[in-house]
């Protein structure tokens, strides 16, 4: 209003504002501060934690964890906008899905677990999956198995290849950690690897369950590829590494944040880790 006042009069701005003097004249004398300036640091310091930044509703999760402040997500998301911070939203980019599908090769499985992702608790339902990484070195594959419980990725194994080699160092890591007595549905599409018979016969043994997708519905392994746009997102996009080697450091760097550091709204602000030691320690 202050740049039209020299051009007309004020009263016919405040009428045309619906606005009254006082109100004015005492907005002037009282110029709003910025909300919460106590905890610009530590939001900044949030938002720092992954390459691309966070949304407002993890911030807020994260404040209220480890301050013990209590804050909506709408003033936190207030508080970015004050400060000239925010997460990119979610788009279509020169990364897409890997696609393993070569047909039936092998065996193939019902989809046991229907779309139905929910879980009561860690190592009831899982999910895996590769993705890949457009480099100028070339590209690198990332496998894990996720956790739909605990929210966790619980194994993962990152390569310059999708191939057996990788998804034998996975099977290795998924088993040594699956606790005894747990028999989890582990659900995958119908990709080559997952109907080998070593992937098969590991998963057999180990008394896991195989569930896989319908052949050409993404949707039935929604779960697994939502983990996959959080990635991209915070991690991986508009960022160049100098070799595959300095990549993986990252990624596995970036997991563990996930597992440890990153609030969830579906476990109620905790972490994976944390839900998890919650649910063993209950059960």
């Amino acid at each position: 209003m202050s740049g039209l006042s020299g051009r007309y009069p004020l009263s016919d701005l405040l009428e045309c504002a619906g606005l009254a003097r006082s109100s004015y004249y005492y907005a002037l004398a009282h110029p709003k501060g910025p909300t919460r300036p106590e905890l610009r640091e530590k939001v900044a310091e949030i938002f720092g934690r992954t390459p691309n930044g966070c949304g407002h509703r993890q911030i807020a999760m994260c404040l209220r964890a480890e301050e013990g402040v209590r804050i909506a997500d709408k003033t936190v998301l207030k508080m970015m906008h004050e400060m000239g911070v925010s997460c990119g939203i979610r788009r279509e980019t020169d990364y897409h899905r890997y696609n393993s599908y070569k047909g039936v090769v092998g065996r193939t499985f019902e989809n046991v677990m229907g779309r139905d992702f929910e879980a009561d608790g860690p190592w009831e339902k899982m999910g895996t999956d590769v993705t890949e990484f457009k480099q100028p070195w070339g590209k690198a594959y990332f496998a894990p198995v996720y956790d739909f419980g605990s929210k966790e990725i619980v194994a993962w194994s990152t390569s310059t290849h999708p191939d057996m080699a990788q998804q034998r160092e996975l099977l290795d890591r998924l088993v040594s950690k699956k606790p005894e007595g747990a028999r989890p549905i582990l659900h995958s599409d119908m990709g080559w690897q997952y109907q080998h018979a070593e992937w098969c016969g590991r998963l057999e043994e180990a008394g896991i369950v195989q569930s896989m997708s319908r052949k050409g519905n993404c949707i039935d392994n929604g779960a697994t590829e939502q983990v996959f746009g959080h990635l991209k997102d915070e991690f991986f996009r508009n960022r160049v590494w100098p070799s595959f080697d300095a990549f993986k450091r990252d990624l596995d760097a970036y997991v563990i944040h996930w597992n440890t550091r990153r609030r969830q709204v579906k476990l109620k602000g905790l972490t994976p880790e944390e839900f998890r030691n919650q649910s063993l320690n209950v059960a």
